[in-house]
């Protein structure tokens, strides 16, 4: 791991100390996994693009070493979203050293809204807790147009997953959700010794943009249905694994383009859009 380096304030004692102080161990049932390496944060911060010009929402800020190296990228305004009081309290102490630029959200990131929290325009950079990452993300692009862009930290499967394309082995629902709202792309990765303690994955640094409009004309609720069925059943044929849906599944197929005897992982997002416009119809 690489050295911690100077502190982003000179009001602001080393990390290690601060962790020390506050008793801060990373538990488990938080997914907690500590990224200490400032080189790294740095980084992700430079990643996230200009800072000044919108709210930053971070969730799981932890003891607040990205949360240091966003204040010194330039970020106006932070908005933490933090649900363990000891790392509230050494998130206060950045506060102090930076008044008006960070404050404090006490609470599971799960059950709160950032755009209701926040000022447009917005970003969320964030190294996201592994055990909440995926419902999280999904919770988000309900209301994706209200954000410039997510920066976010993965597992490296979960990354592969976002950004997968038809025919490949990551390619599933959540690829089909994401990529109809957004253009995902895997930045760069960071090996387990980065963080404190290692996790057994590697993880990937995410840039989520929102389309300026969804790729295809579909609703939400319809495609969420057609993929869950879809790929709830991936390696049956669409024919077969549709009939979930309580549809006449090949006359929609036919009108949609689609052979019946096609594999979930098979279709592009363009083409489960088609079937969900077809579903929502009937």
């Amino acid at each position: 791991m690489a050295a911690e380096g100077r502190s982003t304030s000179s009001l602001l004692p080393p990390l290690r100390e601060v962790i020390a102080r506050h008793g801060i161990v990373a538990r488990k049932s938080l997914g907690q996994n500590f990224l200490l390496d400032l080189n790294l944060t740095g980084r992700i911060a430079r990643a996230a693009g200009p800072l000044a010009h919108a709210t930053i929402i971070e969730i799981g800020p932890g003891p607040g070493t990205l949360t240091r190296a966003l204040l010194a990228a330039g970020a106006r305004r932070i908005v933490a979203i933090e649900r363990d009081e000891r790392c509230l309290a050494a998130l206060g102490e950045i506060a102090a050293a930076h008044p008006g630029r960070l404050e404090l959200v006490a609470g599971d990131a799960l059950r709160l809204d950032p755009v209701a929290l926040s000022n447009a325009p917005r970003k969320i950079v964030a190294n996201l807790p592994y055990n909440i990452a995926t419902p999280l993300l999904t919770g988000w692009l309900d209301r994706i147009g209200e954000y410039d862009s997510l920066t976010l930290m993965f597992q490296r499967e979960v990354a592969e997953r976002l950004t997968a394309a038809p025919r490949s082995k990551s390619y599933g629902r959540l690829s089909v959700l994401v990529q109809w709202l957004t253009e995902p792309q895997i930045l760069f990765d960071i090996p387990p010794r980065a963080f404190v303690p290692p996790p057994k994955v590697t993880s990937s640094l995410v840039r989520i943009v929102p389309r300026p409009k969804p790729l295809a004309l579909a609703d939400q609720p319809a495609l969420e249905r057609v993929t869950a069925a879809a790929f709830g059943q991936r390696r049956k044929m669409l024919r077969t694994s549709l009939k979930t849906l309580g549809i006449p599944v090949e006359p929609v197929l036919e009108r949609a383009g689609i052979v019946p005897t096609a594999r979930a992982e098979e279709l592009t997002v363009a083409e489960f859009c088609a079937i969900a416009r077809l579903v929502g119809d009937g």
